[in-house]
């Protein structure tokens, strides 16, 4: 038989070795890991004008996450690549009403330490704080407000738009209206002042593509109550004697901003024909439906994330975090000085599923993106239409271009 001492022997051994190892084994995994990467945090602020809206329609009220919900999925598409940069990301929410004094909340924000601030509220709101963030080296990146005064009159050096201008929607709807050969227009607008900054929009795009807009008519907010006043047999009866006795025209144009009227013109004009602007046939910076260039994989990331489709601001929201999240991996900081050198730098650009980078403009600060031209089930066209060409970028045919510009920035 075969001894088994000598296995013993070398077994106990061993034993002894790993337990007179202990002590220093312990104190290997304790000491820190000096290649490891230093966490950078980068607190991102939302700061949001809410109340529930009505609309003519249930379905065109806007969710309740509207915008946020995007942000919040390009945190997490942060965090994905952050993880491994050492870099987290995380949203910070503020509400408050549309018609509120912003700056208090505003200064809550800033004490809390964000200095990366999406801005979902009114123009005159971020007018409001707009040289506050400059004072505290803050950035503002405007989701929500198309208002083209923000980007000309009233421009800032620290404010970048994700959000595309009246103009550029216009421009991207005209362009395709005028490359189907529709170049007579009947432009029917509603009396806030949204409307009106529209209707303007339209009249702009019109002379500049080379429509004509052959009659305007006015419909009058008289502050019915929509859900009891508005019927479909009322509803029937008064959009065709609204749209009676127009000149022979090719399209009709609504500027319908407040929902007032707009979405009860379709089908319902006293001559048969298309409809867009607010309604119908609608520009807009993103649709629930897009799948192009890669479109289905944000819907599907997004659907799963909030189980609903991505809606504009939504996207808006989506692009102005992506930003922050690319200019932090590029630049290894969490410093707004060095963030914003980066975005203004030539080397710039962002992808947002629309077919082609997307850079600013360098002299207001508003991102160059196409235009999306679809009705409540997909998407029609797309603007830059073919044709509409441009000495540096077809992208500068929507919107206020470099020698139109009345932006001075400081």
């Amino acid at each position: 038989m075969k001894s088994t001492v000598p296995n013993t022997l070398v077994f106990l051994f061993g034993f002894f070795l790993l337990f007179v190892n202990v002590p220093s084994l312990n104190a290997q995994a304790t000491q820190p890991d000096k290649s490891a990467k230093p966490a950078v945090d980068v607190r991102i602020g939302y700061l949001r004008a809410y109340e529930p809206q009505l609309a003519l329609s249930v379905l065109d009220i806007p969710p309740r996450d509207e915008g946020v919900a995007g942000a919040n999925v390009a945190i997490n598409d942060n965090n994905t690549t952050g993880k491994f940069l050492g870099q987290s990301f995380i949203l910070d929410v503020t509400e408050a009403k549309p018609q509120a004094d912003i700056v208090p909340v505003f200064k809550e924000m800033l004490a809390r330490g964000d200095r990366f601030i999406l801005a979902d509220i009114s123009a005159k709101q971020l007018l409001s704080i707009a040289d506050l963030a400059k004072e505290n080296g803050a950035i503002l990146f405007n989701v929500g407000a198309t208002d083209d005064s923000l980007r000309e009159e009233e421009c800032r050096s620290n404010v970048f738009h994700t959000a595309p201008t009246r103009s550029m929607l216009a421009d991207g709807l005209a362009q395709y209206l005028v490359w189907k050969q529709w170049r007579k227009w009947v432009l029917l607008y509603g009396s806030h002042d949204g409307d009106k900054l529209y209707a303007d929009a339209i009249r702009r795009a019109a002379t500049r593509f080379g429509a004509t807009i052959v009659e305007e008519r006015l419909y009058e907010d008289k502050g019915t109550a929509r859900r009891t006043d508005t019927g479909v047999i009322q509803v029937q009866k008064q959009m065709p004697v609204f749209t009676q006795n127009l000149p022979e025209h090719d399209v009709v144009i609504v500027a319908d901003e407040s929902e007032v009227f707009g979405s009860y013109v379709p089908y319902r004009t006293w001559t048969p024909r298309p409809v867009a602007g607010t309604a119908g046939l609608v520009a807009s910076s993103w649709h629930p439906a897009s799948e192009q260039w890669g479109g289905s994989q944000i819907q599907n990331r997004f659907a799963k994330a909030t189980g609903r489709r991505m809606l504009s601001k939504d996207m808006q929201a989506w692009t102005a975090v992506r930003i922050v999240g690319e200019a932090v991996t590029r630049t290894k900081a969490n410093d707004p000085r060095q963030v914003e050198d980066y975005i203004k730098s030539d080397g710039f650009s962002i992808a947002a599923f629309k077919g082609q980078k997307l850079t600013f403009r360098n002299w207001n600060w508003q991102l160059r993106q196409p235009v999306l031209i679809g009705d409540g089930h997909g998407v029609v066209s797309t603007s830059p239409q073919e044709g509409f060409l441009h000495q540096f970028s077809e992208l500068d045919t929507l919107g206020v271009d470099r020698p139109e510009t009345k932006c001075k920035l400081n």
